[in-house]
């Protein structure tokens, strides 16, 4: 059986979990769940609860690490303790809509983050089908397809190229916002009465009884998707070094710090600027909050400085996505369960070279497709079904083969992993009623796999 090196280190596993998490939500999400919950103290409250909860996930999905630190993260833990049909799923699901649609999100992102500094021409050409200009955005498509090609060659050429490079991007982004949070803190454009302010504009009547938990998960959905990606550090297990040891402290450090980035950032924002601001913002989809939070503290030089950060986070979180994702997909092949080439290693590179450029095709398809907005909006609510699951197999696993020797086990056991799919499935539930044609198509598009599946199990 064809297998990856090991060659990742604690200190690099930390930054690819960072690296991977903080892209562009962070930055713009606080428009729309001031929208929603018209307070600045319950904004910083969804952020806070959204990063214990990723990070409850992070601590249960370390121990099912520790025990089976191979390619593929959940897809191999899956297996093990739902089979194969259950584990299948759960790859397709993330190659139709969750990782290719967040590759393709993030690049289409770095696109028109790059065109607000250096303005890409408007070709003005269009091609419709179904009443759809799919050449519509034509520049930024292509820089955003541009983009993905050549961070997959990158990733090609191996694994300790793509590593530098999100090592480099991680550290920059480390200075960059902490400048920004520091400054933010110190500025007298601020004001701290903002933080303890309800909105003038915003009905109380609206978070009243059931509607405040109603509330508070949808505004969660939008800080959860800025905490989207801590579980990619296990597709890479195989990859790492000490993998029993080290990924499972990646896990739990390199969430916390993105916890910790998360709050402050949202705490300045929530300072600089009330809150009614965001609320209006939120009617405004080209604007960007941290822009215009930037612009109050430093003018059109504080709007430049934010969308080079922007630029760079995205650039990281791409970059550190297709790295990540496309072991995934490697894993299925050699399980005869995707295309059998996506099982290739290169035989210089030491990378499943197939695997990466099958997922870079279809992220560019979904660019191209003009799809990938409304796909980002199943994102969460496709991927906590399997988060959930994960947790739910380490109850499983502790009842069934307590014999396994787990080098981490998750703190707190029972309740940890317990809370976590508890919430998992509250989640699911109110997302189906109160968006059920978005949780309905996600559904409907991981199902799209099953004949897939039976045709992959045929040629088996």
């Amino acid at each position: 059986m064809t297998k990856l090196t090991p060659q990742i280190g604690l200190r690099a596993a930390i930054i690819l979990v960072v690296s991977v998490i903080v892209g562009s939500g962070v930055f713009k999400k606080i428009a729309p769940m001031a929208s929603e919950l018209g307070s600045p103290l319950l904004i910083i409250l969804c952020w806070v609860l959204a990063g214990l909860i990723s990070l409850a996930g992070a601590l249960s999905t370390a121990e099912m690490a520790s025990m089976y630190p191979d390619s593929g993260g959940e897809y191999n833990y899956f297996q093990k303790i739902y089979g194969r049909f259950f584990a299948f799923l759960y790859g397709w699901g993330n190659f139709t809509v969750v990782k290719t649609a967040s590759i393709a999100a993030l690049a289409y992102i770095f696109a028109q983050s790059f065109s607000s500094l250096i303005p890409l021409p408007d070709v003005g050409i269009h091609f419709w089908v179904l009443g759809k200009d799919l050449l519509e955005n034509f520049s930024i498509k292509l820089l955003a397809s541009l983009l993905i090609v050549i961070l997959s060659y990158l990733n090609f050429r191996g694994l300790s190229v793509a590593e530098q490079l999100s090592t480099w991007l991680t550290y920059i982004m480390f200075v960059a916002v902490a400048i920004f949070i520091v400054y933010g803190f110190f500025s007298t454009a601020g004001n701290w009465d903002n933080l303890t302010q309800k909105s003038t504009t915003f009905s109380t009547k609206k978070l009243a009884g059931w509607s405040i938990v109603k509330a508070m998960a949808l505004a969660s959905l939008g800080a959860f998707w800025g905490y989207e990606g801590w579980n990619h550090i296990g597709y890479i297990g195989e990859e790492i070094k000490n993998p029993q040891k080290n990924l499972p402290v990646a896990l739990g450090v390199g969430t916390g710090l993105v916890i910790l980035i998360y709050v402050l950032l949202n705490t300045v924002f929530a300072y600089i600027l009330p809150i009614d601001f965001f609320i209006q913002l939120n009617e405004q989809p080209n604007k960007i909050a941290a822009v215009e939070v930037a612009n109050k503290l430093w003018g059109n030089g504080g709007m430049l400085f934010i969308a080079c950060l922007i630029v760079l986070t995205t650039l990281n979180a791409t970059s550190s996505t297709i790295l990540m994702s496309a072991r995934l997909f490697y894993a299925m092949g050699r399980d005869n369960l995707f295309f059998r080439k996506a099982a290739s290693v290169h035989p210089v590179y030491q990378t499943p070279d197939m695997a990466i450029l099958i997922q870079g095709i279809w992220s560019i398809m979904l660019i191209w497709s003009g799809s990938f907005d409304q796909l980002t909006d199943m994102l969460v609510f496709s991927s906590f079904i399997f988060y959930g699951s994960t947790a739910l197999g380490v109850i499983i696993l502790r009842i069934k083969s307590p014999e396994i020797e787990r080098k981490y086990k998750v703190v707190g056991y029972p309740y940890i992993p317990a809370f976590f799919v508890l919430f998992c499935v509250s989640l699911l539930a109110i997302t189906i009623v109160s968006q059920p044609y978005e949780a309905l198509l996600g559904l409907g598009l991981i199902a799209t796999g099953v004949p897939f599946y039976w045709f992959w199990e045929q040629k088996k």
